[in-house]
């Protein structure tokens, strides 16, 4: 059966494939500690009760019609209040755009600024900006970072690549990191961004950077920074993605939204609203509500990122624990989100039966065979198969469970040879 070109080369996720093989393991009864989805357990990790209610009370108000194609007034106007408030961003509540969760905004700003055969520049690893080139028939500039910077890329990293390009893909946090950038470190890519933007005539088409800072509230020992805050004439040229789904441990409730220049914005409002990709009615009435209440959502917030930072150094000091015993093993402190970066340098070993760990996706099945341990390789973020690093998502355990895993972990990788 024919389908079309897209569909046909587009690439599967490997986190989903390796999702399936712990499933699979699950249901014959093994005991797998899944540390691959950047999910939360939601019996761990319950949303504000605030909210819950809030979402209860406005289905039974019968708020169950169509919203707004750039999302409900309450929640653009208690948005804007936040930004101000939080990261004193001033954005009117007609910049500012909701949609089902970030994935659809993401999509959009690609969809808008980029056409065929437009390079767009980003890091690797990055989440999924292969998938939104390929999905828009841009060309793809991938710019392999190193541990020395925490993998994000630096100013002179980037530079080589931003002539000519539309779109520069930026997260901080990161995914799959949990490493964020510094000060220093920004400042000097928002110069580059600047730099070249003023080089262009008015004809040309700028380059813009879409700002990921889903993660931006949980982080731990280190300051968020943003593109505009730092120079505000970026304005002009950043896109947002941001929401509820990884501050307020509401990956399901799918709330997210964007802001930034009011043509771009304008644009995407329209490009979503023949996707029909809104956010529910009551959800979104809810969310506003609980943003308004600044106290609880900090209280909340507070609390929620302790937890997983705990659950992320438990498993950091366990790795490296690891590593003072010998075992080939590394990982970054961690400085926000949900993950920890680990290495495991395993690659060309032999297993018990006498196959190579020919690349970092056999080293993750056989983890998950032998260990029960699940990770999701750095390939799966654009690197090559060949790097043993790796992401550990800490959201769906519990700090006993993720104390757990480390005898068994030992005990296959001391198989290898």
């Amino acid at each position: 059966m024919k389908v079309s070109r897209l569909a046909a080369n587009l690439i599967g996720s490997e986190i989903i494939k390796i999702g399936n093989e712990v499933n699979e393991l699950k249901a014959k009864g093994a005991e797998i500690a899944n540390l691959t989805i950047g999910d939360l357990n939601s019996e761990l990790y319950p949303i504000p009760e605030l909210l819950k209610k809030g979402i209860q009370e406005s289905y039974q108000n019968n708020l169950t019609n169509y919203p707004p194609a750039n999302g409900l007034l309450s929640l653009r106007k208690a948005v804007s209040e936040d930004l101000k408030n939080r990261w004193n961003l001033d954005y009117s509540e007609n910049e500012i755009l909701v949609s089902g969760g970030s994935r659809p905004l993401i999509y959009a700003a690609y969809r808008t600024i980029v056409d065929e055969g437009d390079k767009v520049v980003y890091p690797v690893p990055s989440w999924n900006n292969n998938h939104y080139t390929y999905l828009t028939s841009g060309e793809k500039i991938e710019v392999e970072t190193s541990v020395d910077h925490n993998f994000l890329p630096t100013a002179s990293e980037l530079k080589p690549h931003l002539e000519g390009a539309v779109l520069l893909a930026l997260c901080s946090p990161l995914n799959p990191t949990g490493t964020m950038f510094s000060q220093q470190q920004l400042s000097e890519i928002c110069e580059l961004v600047l730099e070249e933007n003023r080089r262009r005539s008015p004809e040309e088409k700028p380059l813009y950077i879409l700002y990921d800072q889903i993660y931006a509230m949980l982080t731990f020992d280190q300051e968020h920074f943003n593109p505009v805050s730092l120079f505000p004439e970026l304005r002009e040229y950043t896109v947002f993605i941001d929401g509820i789904s990884k501050c307020f441990a509401a990956t399901g409730v799918r709330v997210g939204w964007s802001f930034g220049p009011p043509e771009v914005i304008h644009h995407m409002k329209s490009l979503l609203g023949h996707v029909g990709a809104w956010a529910p009615k009551p959800e979104q009435e809810s969310v506003a509500q609980f943003l308004n209440k600044r106290q609880e959502v900090d209280l909340f917030v507070n609390d929620f990122k302790q937890k997983i930072k705990e659950s992320l150094q438990t498993l950091h000091l366990g790795i490296q624990d690891m590593k003072s015993k010998g075992y080939k093993t590394d990982s970054i402190q961690p400085m926000g989100a949900l993950y920890l970066t680990i290495a495991l340098n395993y690659i060309g070993a032999v297993k018990p039966d006498g196959q190579q760990i020919g690349n970092s996706s056999d080293l993750v099945f056989y983890l998950i065979q032998e260990a029960g341990v699940a990770l999701v390789p750095f390939s799966a973020f654009g690197n090559s198969e060949n790097m043993a690093w790796f992401r550990a998502s800490a959201g769906g355990l519990s700090k006993s469970e993720i104390e757990d895993l480390f005898p068994r972990l030992e005990k296959a990788l001391s198989q290898l040879v």
